[in-house]
């Protein structure tokens, strides 16, 4: 039986963002296999996490900067271990291998982090040359090509931690074309270091639930991850009106979880703009709405809203990088916009026609079959993981940018790490 430890950079919350999906789908993949899996997190617990006994997956808090965590890998003796996200395995991946160096040493990025982090920076830079905060509002996606996209990754401290982290690991899980395209094109990464595993926890059936018996527009997404909270500033000032010119009596409900006291101020009824907050089941609601709005203006990775949207049959207006990644050559089930004006026009043709929404919502069922195919894309991780679990010294071998930064990662995160463990025990 194969052992699986995930270190965990939060407790996995399904029903608050899409990475928490994506991690429970994982961890739902190893227990098929009858792997015996341990969930280990250094994070605090909250109110939402999943419940992982009923995935019979153990759970073990684990403390940073501290010796007890290699003694807690040594006795386990995993054959994988898997990273969520980069910075988890900046803190813990040195410890790994060298508690336990047979470990195949897996890393999942989620979505990249850096890509989003330099569209954040451009997005803003594009804010702030405008004269006027009314102007500000009104400022589009941050648009760039992979050239310009690496022109301003490059020298940012978080891309080349991330890449470095990459490096240092077997193996990369990838949730998005684009970002392995962007990764192996303009970063050099070798494509044996990276896989593509678009997997997310999305709903085995399409939802039926036809046109006249749906009402509202919708926007969903966790508060606390800044791409959600920049779209919904942006329907509100920008968007929303441009809608409600059309049709007055709209309503839009926002949801998410961990609505902070400035999203729920935006709540404004007359407006037809309701922020709603925390929803138990995203899926009821999203399967009730006539549209699905997600303008996101920066961001990375495979947008959890836009695929729950997917599976609800619900037709989704987005932009450019709301979509990227998630349909190749298929028709979007929905509309892609990137002008505020076309936009709102896209999202009151699908409201008002029901040919026009009816069409969307049948571009959906082909896109998830050819794009998510849940049994195909855990067969293909499995299978990579075995190939690479038989074969893990010839695979390091060749991978020898990995072992030189793997080296020099000991000589200043580790040695840091060590000198605070050192501290905290002398301070006890």
């Amino acid at each position: 039986m194969r052992k699986v430890l995930v270190i965990g950079y939060v407790w996995p919350e399904p029903r608050s963002s899409a990475a928490g999906s994506r991690m429970l789908e994982l961890l739902g993949v190893f227990r098929s296999q009858g792997w015996q899996v341990t969930f280990a997190s250094a994070a605090a617990l909250s109110s939402h996490r999943a419940d992982l006994t009923d995935l019979e997956i153990e759970e073990v808090a684990v403390a940073l900067n501290c010796d007890s965590f290699d003694a807690y890998v040594a006795g386990q003796q995993p054959d994988l271990v898997l990273f969520d996200r980069f910075f988890t395995e900046e803190q813990f991946g040195w410890r790994v291998e060298r508690a336990w160096p047979a470990a195949l040493r897996v890393l999942d990025t989620s979505d990249l982090h850096c890509l989003r982090d330099a569209r954040h920076a451009l997005h803003k830079a594009n804010q702030q040359s405008r004269s006027s905060e009314a102007q500000r509002h009104q400022v589009g996606p941050a648009l760039a090509t992979r050239d310009e996209l690496y022109a301003a990754m490059a020298g940012a401290d978080m891309a080349q931690r991330e890449v470095a982290s990459i490096y240092r690991c077997d193996l990369t899980l990838m949730i998005s074309e684009f970002e392995m395209q962007l990764l192996q094109e303009q970063f050099g990464v070798p494509a044996a270091l990276l896989h593509d595993c678009a997997l997310m926890l999305i709903p085995p059936t399409l939802s039926e639930v036809p046109f006249s018996d749906r009402q509202h527009f919708l926007s969903i997404g966790n508060f606390r991850h800044a791409p959600n909270w920049d779209a919904v500033l942006w329907l509100k000032h920008a968007l929303w009106p441009l809608i409600r010119a059309r049709l007055p009596q709209a309503q839009l409900h926002v949801y998410g979880a961990y609505p902070p006291p400035k999203a729920t101020a935006l709540h404004n009824p007359k407006q037809g703009f309701h922020v709603l907050g925390w929803v138990d089941d995203a899926h009821r609601v999203m399967a009730q709405a006539r549209v699905c709005l997600a303008p996101l203006r920066f961001g990375a990775g495979i947008k959890g809203k836009l695929a729950d949207a997917m599976a609800c049959g619900t037709p989704s207006v987005t932009t450019t990088i709301g979509s990227e990644g998630m349909h190749g050559a298929h028709p979007w089930p929905g509309a892609v916009v990137d002008d505020a004006q076309a936009f709102a026009d896209a999202a009151v043709t699908l409201h008002e026609d029901s040919a026009a929404w009816s069409q969307a919502h049948a571009n959906a069922a082909p896109l998830l079959q050819q794009r998510f195919d849940r049994p195909r894309l855990a067969s293909e991780l499995v299978n990579r993981l075995e190939r690479l679990l038989a074969s893990r010294e010839q695979h390091r071998q060749l991978n020898f940018v990995g072992a030189m930064l793997r080296h020099h990662q000991h000589k200043s995160t580790q040695y840091m790490s060590q000198w605070i463990a050192a501290k905290n025990a002398r301070d006890n």
